[in-house]
C-alpha cells in the first residue's frame, strides 16, 4: 500500500488516536502509521513530558524520533508541575499546527485522562480547597489511597496508589461537591467532542501482556535504569513529584536508603534491587490492568492486535478519506 499523503482539504479538526496498555507497542504501531500517512505524532503520556525521564517512560529512540516528528516529550523540567489542563492546551496547539502543515496528527499514549480530555474537554470540577489539603499533608500517600478505596473504590481503583497528586485532587472533589470525580467524569461524557476522532485501541492476550512487561522492565535495567533515577534524586532530590511514577518511585526509595546500584542486576535473584525491579514489573501489571478498564468503558475504540498493521492502515484510510 502507497504512502497516503494527507489531502489538502483534509478537516483540521481530524485525529488518530493510538491507546492501549502499557507495553503493548503503541511507540511502534504510531510510528508505522505515522510515516505511512504522512504524520506526526503527539504524546499522550503524562510522563514522557518530562526531561531526563526517559528510560524508564520508555521514550522512542532518537532514531524514531528521527523518522517521525514526535510532540510533547521532554517540554517541561522533572520540578516543573504539569497538569491535564497543560497537556490539552500544548496538544491542541501542536495538533493545530499539524494540520495546517498538511500532515496528519497522531495522539500515541496510554494516559486515558489526557486522551478524555483533549477529545471531550476538561471536566468542570471545583477549585482548590487549601485548607482540605493541608489536612492531608502529613498523611502518607498508601493511607491516602486506602481513605479514596472506601469513598470512591471506582477512581482508587484506577489510580496508582504511588500518585499522590490525583488521589488527593479525588479526595478534595468529594470533599467539596459530594460526589466522586468518576461520577463527574461519566456526566461530561455526553459533551460535544472537540475533535474528528478514529480511535485504535490495541491489545494482546493477558499472558503475553505481561510477558512484554516483564521483558521491558530487564530491559530498562539493562539500559541503564538505576542510574538515570539516581541522577534524577541527586539533581531535584527524592521528593520530586514527578519522580513519583511508575518504575521510579521504587527506585528512588532503594536509592534514597543507600543501597548498592548495578545495571548488571540479577532481576530474578529474591534480593536487594532484584527485588525492587520484581515490584516494578508487579506493579506495572496492575497499572496495565487499570489502564484496560479505563479504555475498555469508550465504545468508540475499535480493538486491534499489534500484528494486524494492514488492518489499522485500511481503517485509517477510510477514515481520512470521508
Amino acid at each position: 500500500m502507497p504512502v497516503v499523503n494527507a489531502p489538502t482539504h483534509q478537516r483540521t479538526n481530524a485525529l488518530i488516536i493510538i491507546c492501549g496498555p502499557t507495553a503493548v507497542g503503541k511507540t511502534r504501531i504510531g510510528i508505522e502509521l505515522a510515516k505511512h500517512f504522512n504524520g506526526e505524532i503527539v504524546s499522550a503520556d503524562s510522563q514522557q513530558v518530562y526531561r531526563g525521564l526517559d528510560i524508564g517512560t520508555a521514550k522512542p529512540s532518537a532514531e524514531e524520533r528521527a523518522a517521525v516528528k514526535h510532540h510533547l516529550m521532554d517540554v517541561v523540567s522533572p520540578d516543573q508541575p504539569f497538569d491535564v489542563a497543560k497537556f490539552v492546551e500544548l496538544a491542541d496547539e501542536a495538533i493545530s499546527a499539524i494540520a495546517a502543515s498538511g500532515r496528519v496528527p497522531f495522539v500515541v499514549g496510554g494516559t486515558g485522562l489526557y486522551i478524555r480530555a483533549l477529545t471531550q474537554g476538561l471536566v468542570e470540577a471545583p477549585g482548590r480547597d487549601e485548607k482540605f489539603r493541608e489536612d492531608l499533608k502529613n498523611i502518607e500517600t498508601p493511607k491516602l489511597h486506602e481513605m479514596l478505596s472506601e469513598k470512591d473504590p471506582e477512581t482508587a481503583a484506577r489510580l496508582n496508589s504511588n500518585d499522590t497528586t490525583r488521589i488527593v485532587r479525588a479526595l478534595e472533589v468529594l470533599h467539596l461537591t459530594g460526589r466522586s470525580i468518576s461520577e463527574i467524569q461519566k456526566d461530561h461524557e455526553f459533551k460535544e467532542k472537540r475533535y474528528q476522532t478514529l480511535k485504535i485501541g490495541l491489545n494482546v492476550e493477558r499472558e503475553e501482556l505481561y510477558r512484554r512487561i516483564n521483558e521491558r522492565a530487564d530491559k530498562m535495567i539493562e539500559a541503564g535504569l538505576v542510574e538515570e533515577v539516581g541522577g534524577l534524586v541527586e539533581k531535584y532530590g527524592p521528593d520530586c513529584q514527578a519522580l513519583r511514577a511508575l518504575g521510579y518511585n521504587e527506585l528512588v526509595h532503594v536509592i534514597a536508603s543507600g543501597a548498592k546500584q548495578s545495571s548488571a542486576l540479577d532481576c530474578h535473584a529474591p534480593s536487594g534491587l532484584a527485588m525492587t525491579v520484581n515490584q516494578i514489573k508487579q506493579n506495572t501489571r496492575r497499572y496495565a490492568k487499570r489502564q484496560l478498564t479505563w479504555f475498555r468503558t469508550d465504545p468508540e475504540i475499535r480493538w486491534f492486535e499489534p500484528g494486524d498493521v494492514e488492518k489499522m492502515k485500511k481503517v485509517v484510510e477510510i477514515f481520512l478519506q470521508r
